[in-house]
């Protein structure tokens, strides 16, 4: 085939190729490509060819494809798919003559999408960020309908939403920068209307927000509703999941700090509350086991602070890890209450200091809510709920966060708690205080809150933490008005599901004592049911079952403070039988065991204790003994329950020294005594040969020959006295268990005259077991004896 005439056609060519040259938004390199090879001198603008030879040779290329095209009915290129075609094959080899190509093809074809995108795609890959934003906006404007626009605009979005910060998706945000603010703000609302996710359609509104502040006068409160209306279609339990997130966290700033927004006070006190729910809601969400959120429990259950642990890895369902996380929640939500309260016109300072200044604003302000009528009290009481509730679920949050951490965080933290509010014991022995390094906060209806500073650090904090929580809720209910509105607030958020709340609220109840022991106990039954040890659950040292214990421990300090002493014991005995006694007894200094009897206290006090074998075992003991002290010191005679005491009273001797000595009275009293038990646990470790002294000087003639009944009928524990004591006199041995532990005062007689041998065989028995671990012991003792001891009390 003959290639067609240079000269047969030069007009129409040269008024194709100026137009070619005149109407694209593309520019060819001078010097390069179709130019070169044509030989056309380029000018500025418009071009001008000067040689048309080659393009007559490029005309007769495409008459030879339409002369040689298959038969009809083959498959066969259109001319403008095989211009398309040749631009391809020489993209690589040689890139301007491509364009070339691609720029006489779209003058003949202009309405033809794929060469379009065909020249688009050349100067994206090689990412011309100028020419590719024109030729995107130019299929933007003449392409709505394909589909591939669409796909690469959802691209372009993609990188201007996401932190990623390669080469590619700077570029691809350089690229849509290229654009005109009109052409951004216009392809962002198309896209938007492209979108059939909720959350992908709501993320791309709020990138025009961002990008146009005016469109949030237009746009801003019907997204935050839409993304409210989202979590309830999805039934979505909890209030931490995307939707409210976006929400939260980018469009609620947005609607509030812009000053040509014009919302009711209804519209911000909701929206505040919403984002306060989702604030504690994040940061008191509990660890699990993929780190992935779980879904929030049913109405009315509660959350096991064992039931998931795992790493504190932790991604909200729908977005990514980096975007699920909220830094500094509590100052964000304080940042908020600022803004709302200055267009709600509150009473006080414009900006919100803290949260403890807070509150002492709103109860300035409670004092005068009586005294006002109309708008302004309905004003007033939304400012005293609001600041309040937030003050109180933020502050027993912290409270709550230390005493039981484990809700929050997971098993690598575990020794930093928990810690449990109970009745503080110091006075079971005797009238004594406790010792110097302790400091009591939390005054308050005639109640101090002990706890030992080496052993917490951040007490002050946490106590404080405690106080500011009781004055938010007792402010909350200081008026009828306040109390309906906190009510509302708290069905909506469904706080009774909040295990962490509910341990503030139960503590507060014990602080509160007067009459409420029995709330505090239906509050505790509820615990008690979810805080048992979950199947495959593992924990050093027995950390998890004290952890699930916690309830029965506080349930017993109630019963006892109710006087149902019976019932305290079987909680104590509960708990006992899951304890680890320590390995060694705590050694008390005689400096330590000076200081208990320097000061009296009044009034019933409590205190903070470390959920440990080491700090509950003592306590359980101590409780115990607390239960029988009462029934055995009567005018009725109970020598089962005398003996507890006595074992019981071997505890951190010798705070127990006089007691014991009023045991002895009263067995003088009754000049007998029956405990077949005795052996079994009362041992010679520490000073506590001081009592098999005592005792076994009541068999002589100068201690009343008091008749003892010690030895067990049957099953004795002593079979034959060691070898290496036949023949010793009891005074001599019990003199050297004096001496081998350093005891501070002695007390010799003659007591060998008049003892039956079987009681002196016990008693050296006796002597011979001063090593032997005294938790251990009485750990023993509650775990042997559990049925006997309960039996004991009415």
């Amino acid at each position: 085939m003959s290639r067609v005439n240079n000269g047969a056609q030069p007009a129409v060519l040269k008024r194709t190729l100026l137009a070619v040259c005149c109407g694209t938004s593309w520019t060819l390199p001078a010097g390069r490509g179709l130019v070169h090879r044509c030989n056309w001198t380029v000018s500025r603008a418009p071009w001008q060819v000067t040689d048309w030879a080659s393009v007559s040779g490029a005309c007769a290329d495409l008459q030879l494809h339409r002369e040689t095209r298959p038969a009809a009915g083959m498959s066969a290129l259109k001319d403008c798919e095989f211009l398309v075609q040749r631009a391809r094959e020489l993209v690589s080899e040689d890139p301007c003559a491509a364009k070339a190509w691609l720029i006489t093809a779209r003058t003949l074809y202009p309405a033809d999408f794929n060469i379009q995108y065909e020249m688009y795609t050349i100067e994206r890959n090689a990412e011309r960020t100028a020419s590719a934003g024109r030729l995107l906006y130019d299929m933007f404007i003449n392409f709505p309908d394909q589909p591939v626009v669409w796909r690469e605009i959802s691209v372009i979005t993609g990188a201007l939403r996401s932190d990623c910060q390669d080469k590619h998706a700077q570029f691809l945000r350089g690229l849509f920068e290229t654009l005109p603010g009109r052409v951004q703000c216009e392809m962002l609302l198309k896209a938007t209307e492209q979108c059939f996710n909720t959350l992908e359609k709501a993320e791309m509104l709020l990138l025009l927000l961002k990008r146009f502040p005016e469109s949030v006068v237009q746009h801003g409160v019907n997204l935050g509703e839409t993304l409210l209306e989202a979590e309830v279609s999805e039934s979505l339990e909890t209030p931490v999941n995307c939707f409210r997130k976006l929400f939260v966290c980018e469009v609620l700033p947005l609607i509030i700090n812009n000053v040509d927004m014009r919302l009711p006070a209804s519209l911000l006190q909701k929206y505040i509350l919403k984002a306060a729910e989702f604030y504690i809601g994040y940061v008191a969400r509990g660890p699990s086991s993929d780190g992935q959120m779980q879904g929030a429990p049913e109405v009315g259950s509660l959350t096991s602070p064992g039931a998931s642990r795992g790493p504190q890895r932790y991604v909200i369902d729908g977005l990514s890890e980096k975007s699920s996380m909220v830094v500094e929640p509590w100052e964000r939500l304080l940042d908020i209450l600022a803004v709302v309260g200055a267009r709600c016109e509150w009473q006080g300072d414009k900006g919100q200091r803290s949260y403890v200044d807070m509150l002492q604003r709103v109860k300035e302000l409670c004092r005068y809510l009586p005294s006002l009528e109309g708008e302004t009290r309905s004003r007033c009481c939304s400012q005293v709920v609001i600041c309040s509730v937030l003050v109180l679920f933020r502050s027993a949050f912290l409270y709550a966060s230390t005493v039981q951490p484990a809700l929050f965080q997971g098993l690598n933290v575990l020794s930093s708690g928990p810690w449990i509010l109970l009745e503080d014991l110091s006075l079971v022995y005797s009238d004594v205080e406790s010792s110097d390094d302790e400091e009591g906060l939390g005054k308050g209806r005639g109640r101090h809150i002990l706890v030992n500073k080496a052993e917490m650090p951040g007490w002050s904090e946490t106590l404080e933490s405690f106080r500011t929580a009781r004055e938010s809720w007792d402010l909350l209910h200081s008026h009828e008005s306040l109390e309906t509105e906190f009510k509302k607030i708290c069905a909506s958020w469904k706080t009774d599901s909040w295990l962490w709340f509910r341990i503030f609220l139960t503590d507060m109840i014990i602080y509160q004592a007067s009459g409420q022991y029995r709330k505090a106990l239906s509050s505790l039954h509820q615990m008690a049911a979810v805080q048992q040890p979950q199947p495959g659950q593992q924990s050093p040292s027995g950390q998890a079952s004290l952890e699930s214990s916690r309830a029965l421990i506080q349930q017993a300090s109630c019963h006892y403070a109710l006087g149902e002493y019976r019932m305290a014991c079987e909680k104590l005995l509960d708990v006992v039988s899951g304890l680890v006694p320590p390995s060694h007894e705590p050694v008390r200094t005689l400096e330590e065991q000076g200081k208990v009897k320097n000061k009296s206290r009044k009034g019933s006090d409590l205190r903070l204790l470390p959920c440990t074998s080491k700090a509950i075992l003592p306590f359980c003991l101590q409780l115990m003994l607390a239960c029988f002290k009462l029934r055995v010191f009567t005018d009725s005679r109970d020598d089962l329950s005398l003996g507890h005491v006595v074992v019981l009273l071997q505890h951190d001797w010798p705070q127990g020294e006089s007691l014991f000595l009023k045991a002895l009275e009263k067995i003088c009293q009754q000049a007998s005594f029956q405990y077949e038990n005795f052996f079994n646990y009362v041992t010679t470790h520490g000073s506590d040969i001081d009592m098999l002294e005592e005792f076994a000087y009541l068999r002589t003639p100068e201690g009343g020959r008091i008749q003892l009944e010690l030895l067990p009928n049957q099953g004795m524990l002593i079979k034959n006295p060691s070898p290496a004591l036949a023949g010793v006199e009891l005074n001599t041995l019990l003199l050297q268990g004096v001496q081998t532990i350093d005891r501070h005062h002695t007390v010799t007689r003659g007591i060998t005259k008049g003892v039956k041998e079987d009681f002196r065989l016990a008693m050296e028995r006796q002597v011979s077991r001063c090593g032997e671990n005294l938790l251990g012991v009485l750990h023993r003792f509650c775990l042997n004896e559990k049925i006997m001891i309960i039996q004991s009390l009415p």
